[in-house]
């Protein structure tokens, strides 16, 4: 008797809402799951941009170029004027001084800029094509044409960079293309090898395996499969590229080598202040620090770049 009891006094018991539990997804998180996945350079542009000093790069960079493309077009002064005001200092109208023929330092530095970018930027191009080529083909190709590719590569690696660029300077003579063709004579090795390294980890992968056994060509296994996979490498490799190739022509127009008169890249600048260091220091000091600053950026971007395209860094 008691048991039935207690079993109707149970059967009685009324439950409401919030006497249970939801066991499983509610239906608020149903749409959080449903969304689209971040893709990888989606999370390479979320951890690049969590980078700060390198967004401040990319920022330094950009006021850089706009005022190398922009002060010339609209500056009172040309760069080539000579306005009577020799090795004036610093002052409310030559915001940089003048030089010792009476030019504007301030114009001459962003024109500079104009000469000194555009060189970096077409040298570091010119690797990265002669380089991908090279390096993907000899990865791909792999046995005794991979062997006689890369024995040319080594050739070229072991002269000494500095002096080849030199020489090439002195057959060819002074001006733009000739000092683009003699940085890119050799510094596309670098990229050939970083490339080349990618895709032999690359193409014995499954899916490359797969194409080749579809009867892909060659060109088309490069261009649509290990190029696109090797990307991160390439891109950080020409990011850290565009400064040395900047660095290498303010040094050979430092020597003399560079840009003729009355053109100025910010080496031909740097040499020119460096006679009048005791007299006029802005002369020097500012084309130094523009170089100093940009290739500063270009060295943080190809940092962040690089700890971004990384899967282990980006955990």
């Amino acid at each position: 008797t008691t048991l039935f009891r207690s079993r109707v006094s149970v059967s009685q018991v009324e439950y409401t809402a919030q006497d249970f539990e939801l066991v499983g997804i509610k239906e608020d998180q149903t749409d959080v799951l449903s969304q689209k996945t971040t893709s990888f350079w989606g999370q390479v542009f979320h951890t690049f941009a969590r980078n700060k000093l390198a967004l401040f790069s990319v920022a330094l960079l950009v006021v850089i170029a706009l005022l190398a493309i922009f002060v010339p077009m609209f500056w009172p002064i040309s760069f080539s004027d000579q306005t009577g005001s020799y090795n004036t200092a610093p002052n409310a109208t030559y915001l940089f001084g003048t030089d010792n023929l009476g030019r504007d330092v301030f114009v001459r530095v962003w024109v500079g800029a104009r000469i000194s970018l555009f060189i970096g930027l077409i040298a570091a191009v010119i690797d990265l094509v002669i380089g991908v080529l090279w390096g993907a083909t000899a990865g791909v190709l792999g046995g005794r044409v991979d062997d006689v590719m890369m024995r040319i590569a080594d050739v070229l690696t072991a002269l000494p960079y500095l002096l080849v660029v030199v020489l090439v300077m002195v057959v060819l003579d002074k001006g733009l293309l000739p000092m683009i063709v003699a940085l890119s004579l050799t510094g596309w090795v670098r990229m050939a090898r970083i490339v080349r390294g990618e895709v032999l980890s690359i193409k014995n992968q499954e899916y490359v395996l797969a194409s080749r056994t579809l009867g892909a060509s060659t060109w088309h296994l490069i261009r649509r499969h290990l190029i696109p996979n090797a990307l991160g490498g390439i891109i950080v490799t020409m990011t850290l590229s565009i400064p040395g190739a900047i660095f290498t022509e303010s040094f050979l127009s430092y020597l003399g080598l560079g840009v003729t008169q009355p053109m100025a890249s910010w080496g031909t600048m740097a040499s020119e202040g460096n006679e009048a260091l005791a007299t006029a220091p802005w002369r020097l000091i500012f084309p130094a620090l523009l170089i100093s600053i940009t290739i500063f950026a270009f060295n943080t971007i190809g940092d962040g770049l690089r700890d971004a395209l990384d899967p282990k860094l980006r955990k």
